[in-house]
C-alpha cells in the first residue's frame, strides 16, 4: 500500500517535471511562473478569508452571509484569471 503511494508520488513528479521541461523557456522559467501563481493564490486566499471573516462577523444572518463568500469567491477567481497570466502572453508575443 504504501510503496503504490510512494510509487505514484515519483510518477506524478517526473510526469510534472517532464512536462515543465518540455514547455517554452525550460524548467526554471515554469517553476518561477508557478512560484508566482502560488504567491498570487495565497494573497487571494487571504484576502477571501478577510472578507468572510467580515461577513460573518458584520452579516451574522440574512442573504448576505448565505451569498456573501461565494461572490466573493468568484471575484477573486476571475482576478486571479486575469493577474496569473503569463507576463510573454499578456504583452501579445
Amino acid at each position: 500500500m504504501v510503496r503504490g503511494l510512494v510509487f505514484g508520488l515519483l510518477v506524478i513528479v517526473g510526469f510534472t517535471l517532464t512536462v515543465l521541461s518540455i514547455r517554452p523557456g525550460g524548467l526554471r522559467q515554469q517553476l518561477r511562473l508557478a512560484a508566482r501563481r502560488l504567491r498570487i493564490v495565497l494573497i487571494l486566499g487571504g484576502i477571501w478569508i478577510l472578507g468572510s471573516l467580515i461577513i460573518r462577523v458584520g452579516f451574522p444572518n440574512g442573504p448576505v452571509s448565505d451569498y456573501g463568500p461565494a461572490v466573493i469567491a468568484i471575484v477573486l477567481g476571475v482576478v486571479f484569471m486575469f493577474v496569473a497570466q503569463d507576463p510573454d502572453s499578456a504583452a501579445g508575443q
